[in-house]
């Protein structure tokens, strides 16, 4: 175990170190979450190259790594590891016989040349949460490469996304991953509880294909109903109008109407009460079947006021709304509102956006600058070489 710095504030994972060996997104995302909430976290990467997303750019940060590998990889330690050297495997094993949680997204039984495989791992140490990544599972799938562009194509994501009568769309970020690092700290967070209480350590699976198809929620469901697929509805919601966005004076509006009592409040407040009692509109389920008259009407009273305007009048009348924002508009607004959305790491390092997390009793960890490649590999490899009893060293 890790001996941890001093803190004032205990954090929810104090004590806990975990051995990142994966690389690109899903796994180092999960891995940055156990990081802000007070794990030691060692990222293990290749010579020279690194984890692929220190390429990925433009943007680069300003010595040469790119933005994306900045965004999961907060507050972690570097270590460059070749595992085709018989030394650095054996400092590999020796790191992962030494930490509490295990993290990787090779693909299925590649590992068990390394003695890295879950069942080496755990045999070796007993306590260990070991926790894999694939793309399609570890079954028929196993061998097949694992990107969210393409789970979002096969998965049906892009089928349900976009415009009716357009291309299938994939979100604009890489949804999937983001969705499937959730799940497995969700997952590797119930295996530490169960060692909690149980000393013993499991094997926590999660793939990119079963996290998107959890992710789906109401259109799984409706199709598992129905038998009948969903279709890209563009802003538009399957059983909830208006819940779109709407055209404004100069811009959109999203509107989000979720029940008849808002709809009165927005009939109401657009000067047009006598929606709320028409046949068609009174209730969600015949908004529904009379979208478009619906909102052919909403338009034709929206485009008296802007998008901003209106936000101001209906906000005020608690009907869900807001403009499309830029990122940037995004970011002001969550200054505005007090959270404090962007965290500083050091000067010339690119600022972190604010873990979402917020714990009482043990609160986040201050994000640190993603590690340079293999930053901290002298001080580990010399503590991986001597006594397991010894504690972590401390950060450069």
């Amino acid at each position: 175990m890790p001996q941890q710095h001093h803190r004032t504030v205990p954090r929810a994972l104090d004590g806990v170190l975990v051995a990142d060996f994966s690389r690109v997104l899903a796994g180092p995302l999960a891995a940055a979450t156990l990081a802000d909430l007070g794990a030691e976290v060692i990222k293990v990467e290749r010579p020279g190259t690194g984890d692929d997303t220190r390429s990925w750019g433009p943007p680069f940060a300003a010595e040469g790594t790119a933005a994306y590998f900045d965004a999961a990889n907060r507050s972690k330690r570097g270590l460059a590891l070749d595992l085709g050297d018989p030394e650095d495997a054996a400092a590999a094993r020796e790191l992962a016989r030494r930490a509490d949680v295990l993290i990787e997204n090779f693909r299925p039984g590649s590992l068990a040349k390394y003695g890295l495989d879950p069942a080496a791992t755990v045999a070796a140490n007993p306590g260990l949460v070991h926790c894999t990544i694939t793309g399609f599972g570890s079954g028929a799938g196993a061998g097949l490469p694992g990107y969210d562009f393409v789970v979002q194509a096969v998965g049906g994501l892009m089928s349900v996304t976009g415009e009716p009568g357009g291309a299938p769309l994939k979100v604009g970020v890489a949804l999937v991953d983001v969705l499937t690092a959730k799940d497995a700290a969700t997952g590797i967070l119930a295996a530490l509880r169960h060692r909690d209480r149980t000393g013993a350590g499991q094997l926590v699976e999660v793939n990119l294909l079963s996290s998107l198809l959890g992710s789906l929620v109401n259109q799984a469901s409706g199709y598992l109903a129905t038998g009948q697929d969903p279709g890209p509805m563009g802003n538009r919601h399957p059983s909830i109008a208006p819940y779109e966005t709407l055209a404004c004076r100069g811009g959109l509006l999203a509107v989000a109407v979720g029940n008849d009592r808002q709809f009165r409040a927005l009939a109401g407040a657009l000067g047009v009460p006598e929606l709320a009692e028409d046949a068609r509109f009174r209730r969600n389920q015949d908004r529904v079947q009379n979208r478009t008259d619906l909102i052919k009407t909403l338009e034709s009273r929206l485009a008296a006021d802007t998008p901003r305007g209106w936000t101001e009048r209906l906000t005020a009348v608690s009907v869900p709304c807001g403009p499309v924002n830029s990122l940037s508009e995004a970011l002001e607004l969550a200054a505005r509102l007090g959270l404090d959305p962007v965290t500083p790491v050091g000067a010339g390092r690119i600022p972190q956006v604010t873990s979402p997390l917020r714990l009482s009793g043990t609160p986040v960890v201050q994000p640190a600058a993603p590690p340079r490649l293999d930053e901290d590999g002298t001080a580990l490899r010399t503590w991986l070489s001597g006594p397991d009893d010894r504690p972590l060293p401390p950060r450069m």
